[in-house]
């Protein structure tokens, strides 16, 4: 794998930017450009800044900097068969850990192993006066005070420059096997409920409108017995249809204009919305193609103790996240005017504010 350590030469145009105050558009393997609001300003590319610096498989932690393709770093771990539990989404084979960790896109196992930000133990970046700071370290519990290293997870780069992060990471398992149930969707969402609450290895529930999966995960003596108890049909091939999941691959996500996910406690019934669903999370994360309206789509997010995001957007220069109390606005305004007084990181990405 190519080592290549950059802190250097990124640093050196980072305070240059400061000095001019010209912003910068931070990009690694650009697989989620479509993300967020587009960005303004030079590109400062953190690509070639390359290798995984600490690797310890029985400590259950990796250390690598963040142009490092996620593909080397899952290829890693699954010689040692082990995993980043958090199952994150590519969207394109030059995704890189930096990439993943910005945007902090999490996939199916989500709800039932942690979110990417569970599994963040520490980071070093260049923050907006052009210094190198390293938060956290390589252990669970480490330093007492703000959790910085986490704040980094889906800043989406307006804080600074990641330049290396540490996770936990997990075996994998040893059984994966996935049933599936034909039901109408009042019926599946009461029966991911009902999954949710038993003991069962569950490591994965969707549903498609028609068809709901459910994937089992473990020891193979548990994951055997409990699909028996689970019941239903056997999915053939189910590696490559929990990674079509996971990249939107499937026939609900072609040929979307604007995608809408939701998040919402699990247990919410059918939202009043038109359009088309496709359910994940138990419930919990719901992507929705529609031409409601955003006014509509956020009110009744807000409404259902959740919040909304435009995914996917032919228009993405109004607003695409949930809006915010003027509370947490200013919270957030805040801590982004620590980390980056000038204001030259990805700005606008998140909001039209900063």
């Amino acid at each position: 794998m190519q080592v290549n350590d950059q802190t250097e030469d990124i640093q050196h145009s980072v305070v240059q930017a400061i000095e001019a105050k010209t912003p910068l558009h931070i990009v690694g393997g650009v697989s989620k450009s479509f993300y967020g609001r587009v960005s303004q300003g030079d590109v400062l590319s953190i690509g070639a800044h390359q290798g995984i610096v600490n690797y310890h498989p029985s400590e259950l932690v990796l250390t690598a900097r963040t142009g490092t393709l996620l593909s080397d770093v899952e290829q890693t771990l699954a010689k040692n068969g082990q995993m980043l539990a958090f199952e994150p989404p590519y969207f394109s084979p030059s995704a890189t850990l930096g990439g993943t960790i910005a945007c902090g896109i999490s996939g199916a196992r989500r709800p039932y192993t942690g979110s990417v930000r569970d599994f963040v133990l520490g980071c070093k970046i260049i923050n907006g006066k052009g210094e190198v700071l390293s938060f956290g370290g390589e252990v669970m519990k480490n330093v007492a005070g703000y959790d910085v290293s986490r704040l980094m997870v889906g800043a989406m780069g307006t804080l600074g420059v990641l330049l290396e992060v540490s996770l936990k990471v997990l075996p994998k398992p040893v059984v994966e096997k996935t049933r599936i149930f034909e039901l109408n969707v009042v019926d599946a969402l009461a029966h991911m409920t009902a999954l949710s609450r038993k003991s069962l290895p569950l490591s994965a529930l969707s549903f498609d409108g028609r068809l709901l999966y459910i994937r089992l995960s473990g020891a193979e003596k548990a994951v055997l017995a409990a699909s028996k108890k689970v019941g239903g049909n056997e999915l053939p091939d189910q590696e490559n249809f929990w990674r079509d999941c996971n990249e939107q691959r499937n026939s609900f996500f072609k040929e979307v204009s604007d995608l809408w996910r939701i998040s919402i406690p699990p247990a919410t019934p059918e939202l009043s919305l038109s359009g088309e669903w496709y359910y994940e999370w138990g419930g919990a994360q719901r992507w929705l193609k529609t031409t409601e309206s955003k006014q509509n789509i956020f009110t009744l997010a807000e409404k259902m103790q959740g919040h909304a995001t435009l995914f996917r957007a032919e228009d993405r220069s109004g607003e695409l996240f949930q809006p915010l109390p003027e509370t947490l606005k200013k919270l957030h305004r805040n801590i982004k005017m620590a980390f980056d007084p000038v204001g030259i990181f990805n700005p606008y990405r998140i909001s039209r504010d900063w």
